[in-house]
């Protein structure tokens, strides 16, 4: 049975997981959707799309949300649903059967991606290089009885292209600026399921259904209530920030629209909203950073021919676009790939030992240098320090899932100062992050928290205490280069510390 195809989607995407062949006499083709949680802009779904087209078999997304992930909680299970009754009606209308999947009791789930590869030609699935997914994906694809593919379609670059892992921004940058055009013009289908002629599948086999029921929709548009009957952490509330395409679509729209063009000026600025906010909605996958790279050079009618030449590793002026716009799209690239890039080739890339050479040494020197305040994690977590500065910003991590982007340098700066030691510091930025930002657990937040300790960077003197040549930063420094005033007193938490910069 023939196992290639002609696919638009480039050979560098697509990663063969298991040595079994396409089953011509399966029932559908199977997209497991778990990282690329949308209907469009999705290499992995087109990819599915194209095998259904060429088997001439029904399609079948399915994706789920299991109960036992770690950090699973109200505020990660709510932007999740969200994303789930975006997709139940995106592909309503679609020539597809979605196939969404609530767990609600602990291992209810557990043989249902076998069951469904059981009955399928072929089963494609999300290429992503971080927090449970390449054990999960790994597991699934040894029991796969039919052929098992991975489908990256993470960022602008396969991650697959890099053939090293970049220690620094600049020489990844001078790698794409070398590598990316050639990228530029294979994009993923904006619709691709419009226009397509497959079989329709009625409804999905009993056997199926009848031992793990599809969510309906009350399910997943459940408040507090349904959340409650869970048996997930209840403390991290969901956060006011929705969660789907619709409403990624929506930030961004926003965001070009009006904070685009001060991007630079603005994002690291406290007390202004200057970011994207766009973090969350690509970690979810429900949007895409090639979406948002079309709108950008839409917005500027851009086209590949206005690229710089050469590869000199400079931030702005090889895009060919206003300053603003070449910003926005270093963070987008060249920072997300980086943490992409790094994570796809080292398994212990959330291990303190991951750490470069110079960064180990001289916190090593400094492990047992006298602290001026040792704070324990249920301190840092009800932000209980003597800082108010540093109070608000964990604050905010924990109401709203986001913190902002200047300040979460500064707040893993002070973690590192006020620990028992560079490895517990490591320890209680993880935790902290992915129990409460909506965009952790993602190469890019990992990418965030080693910054901290010298991943990516270079040895700064003068040495100092506790931090060696890691760079430095203060809450005094932070308070001398922006105005905080009024982002204390935004998320000041109750109690504690509130005066130590007012």
């Amino acid at each position: 049975m023939m196992d290639r195809m002609e696919s638009r989607v480039p050979d560098l995407r697509v990663r063969v997981r298991s040595p079994s062949p396409v089953n011509p006499d399966g029932r559908f083709v199977l997209y497991w959707m778990l990282m690329g949680r949308r209907p469009a802009w999705n290499f992995a779904l087109d990819r599915a799309v194209e095998w259904a087209s060429e088997l001439k078999k029904p399609l079948v997304v399915f994706e789920g949300v299991r109960l036992q992930y770690p950090w699973a909680s109200d505020r990660l299970h709510r932007f999740l649903l969200d994303g789930m009754r975006d997709n139940l009606r995106a592909f309503a209308a679609a020539p597809a059967c979605y196939y969404p999947y609530v767990e609600t009791a602990p291992d209810a789930g557990k043989g249902l991606v076998r069951a469904l590869a059981g009955l399928a030609a072929v089963v494609v699935t999300d290429d992503y290089p971080a927090f449970m997914i390449p054990a999960m994906t790994e597991a699934a694809a040894r029991q796969s009885p039919v052929r098992f593919e991975q489908v990256d379609s993470n960022g602008l670059l396969p991650m697959q292209a890099a053939g090293a892992v970049y220690p620094t921004a600049y020489a990844f940058r001078r790698f794409l600026q070398k590598e990316l055009p050639a990228h530029l013009l294979a994009f993923p289908r904006a619709s691709p399921l419009k226009g397509v002629t497959i079989p329709a599948l009625d409804a999905l086999p009993a056997e199926i259904t009848g031992r793990w029921p599809a969510a309906t929709a009350a399910m997943l548009e459940g408040g507090q209530r349904f959340l409650a009957s869970l048996p997930i952490d209840h403390r991290a509330g969901a956060a006011g920030t929705p969660g789907g395409f619709r409403a990624g679509r929506k930030q961004l729209g926003d965001f070009l629209g009006a904070r685009l063009p001060r991007y630079p000026e603005d994002r690291s600025e406290p007390e202004k909203d200057g970011g994207s906010g766009l973090s969350p909605y690509l970690h979810f996958g429900h949007v895409s950073a090639h979406e948002i790279a079309d709108a950008v050079f839409r917005d500027a009618g851009w086209s590949p021919q206005r690229l710089g030449t050469g590869a000199q590793g400079r931030k702005e002026g090889w895009w060919g676009l206003p300053p603003a716009a070449e910003a926005f799209l270093d963070e987008l690239v060249t920072w997300r790939e980086l943490g992409f890039n790094f994570c796809s080739r080292r398994d212990d890339y959330d291990r303190y030992e991951s750490l470069p050479d110079w960064a180990l040494h001289t916190l090593a020197r400094h492990a047992g240098d006298r602290r001026p305040h040792v704070y324990r994690f249920e301190e840092f977590d009800g932000a209980r320090t003597h800082d108010a500065l540093w109070n608000a910003a964990q604050s905010q991590l924990v109401r709203e899932g986001r913190m902002h982007n200047y300040l979460r340098m500064l707040w893993g700066k002070k973690i590192l100062e006020w620990s028992e030691g560079p490895s517990t510091a490591l320890a209680t930025m993880i935790e902290l992050n992915n129990r409460y930002a909506l965009d952790g657990r993602d190469p890019n937040s990992y990418s965030g928290i080693f910054w901290v300790l010298g991943r990516y960077d270079r040895p700064w003197g003068p040495e100092r205490p506790i931090f060696g040549t890691v760079r430095y930063m203060s809450s005094e420094n932070t308070a001398r280069k922006f105005s905080v005033k009024n982002y204390i007193r935004k998320y000041a938490p109750d109690g504690g510390g509130q005066g130590a910069l007012l």
